[in-house]
């Protein structure tokens, strides 16, 4: 680096012109008396004195008399230090500026677009990790890896996780071992799909698959708009598709993924003349808390003809009545608002083999 880019930096890096000048001409002058650095830098005589006395403030020199006031540079060290640690906060501060650009917060009912996938799935993993009952999540099986403590994390603690990993021409069906403490539930897409999280039923974080001709992203904290990403993984991610893990197997107890699964189960057993017990866990429609409710299936409303069976049926208003100790409790799935209980857990407890 030349001195005029020296200087230069040295400006940018905090110091005024004059001081810059006169730091650089007394690191090739060794020692000097104040007017031969006035000379080297081009620092105007009347200033030199009180540029020189700034810089031994900020310990860059130290000045002494001998006839007249002279200066020599300190050991670097204290400039060296000095000068790294405004690189490493610059540093930080070019990180946290691109940090807010990329991830705007998201207050409730907030929604954004974003540019970069990166600033998709960093969010993705920040609901993850915060989730406190329910993950839903389409993904390439690299982008599974990425995510996988954070998923392996969230299953510890005891949050409902369901995978569906998307495979392109070529790659291999994901082997069921490496969803084992991942999540409950896992099935397999073989075509490209869209990148989609959903966390507690609130929170979405969304972008489209690489191929794809748009090429953006979406973040939600919205229920609503939530609700929306629900249906389309529901419908397009997860319904069709091949389970490849269960953690479950066959065995009880076994968890629904939405009230309407577990009526696809009722339908098909005789739950009138077998008792079926479940556990609800949820929040109550009217103050909103949560709550949990357990006791024996006694009745099942949809409004649709009894033959119907596939599932995709379900749209409505789905409710399934509950004996709890004497009282009847009526559960509903997303978005209750009739019924006594939104169900975010469905767990089948005991009842009649399917």
């Amino acid at each position: 680096m030349d001195t005029e880019s020296l200087v230069e930096t040295l400006e940018a890096a905090g110091l005024s012109p004059y001081q810059s000048a006169a730091y650089v001409a007394l690191l090739d002058l060794g020692t000097a008396s104040a007017t031969d650095v006035a000379d080297a830098s081009g620092v105007p005589a009347p200033r030199i004195y009180d540029v020189l006395r700034t810089l031994e403030e900020l310990e860059y020199i130290e000045t002494y008399e001998e006839g007249s006031l002279r200066a020599r540079a300190h050991s670097p060290s204290i400039v060296l230090d000095d000068l790294r640690g405004r690189a490493n906060r610059l540093e930080a501060a070019a990180e946290e500026v691109e940090d807010r650009w990329e991830q705007p917060e998201l207050e409730a009912g907030g929604a954004s677009i974003v540019t970069r996938f990166r600033t998709v799935i960093e969010r993705a993993e920040s609901f993850i990790e915060e989730a406190t009952h329910q993950i839903l999540l389409s993904t390439t099986t690299a982008n599974l890896g990425r995510l996988a403590p954070a998923l392996r994390a969230a299953t510890e603690r005891g949050v409902s996780v369901r995978v569906s990993v998307h495979t392109g021409d070529g790659e291999a069906v994901p082997d069921p071992e490496q969803f084992e403490g991942l999540c409950l539930e896992a099935r397999h897409r073989p075509l490209p799909a869209p990148f989609v999280a959903l966390a507690d039923r609130r929170q979405a974080s969304f972008a489209h698959h690489p191929d794809s001709y748009d090429r953006y992203g979406v973040l939600v904290n919205d229920r609503t708009h939530t609700y929306v990403f629900y249906w389309y993984f529901l419908t397009c991610l997860w319904e069709p598709w091949e389970t490849v893990y269960d953690a479950a197997g066959e065995g009880l107890p076994r968890e629904y993924l939405d009230v309407r699964h577990l009526v696809r189960y009722l339908r098909r057993v005789d739950w009138e003349h077998e008792p079926v017990r479940i556990r609800v866990d949820g929040h109550d429609t009217v103050t909103g808390d949560p709550c949990t409710v357990e006791g024996t299936v006694v009745d099942v409303r949809v409004p649709f003809a009894d033959e119907a069976n596939s599932g995709f049926e379900l749209a409505g208003q789905v409710t399934v009545d509950v004996d709890v100790e004497g009282d009847r409790v009526s559960v509903g799935g997303w978005g209750a608002i009739v019924e006594d209980v939104e169900g975010t857990r469905l767990t089948l407890l005991d009842g009649p083999t399917a």
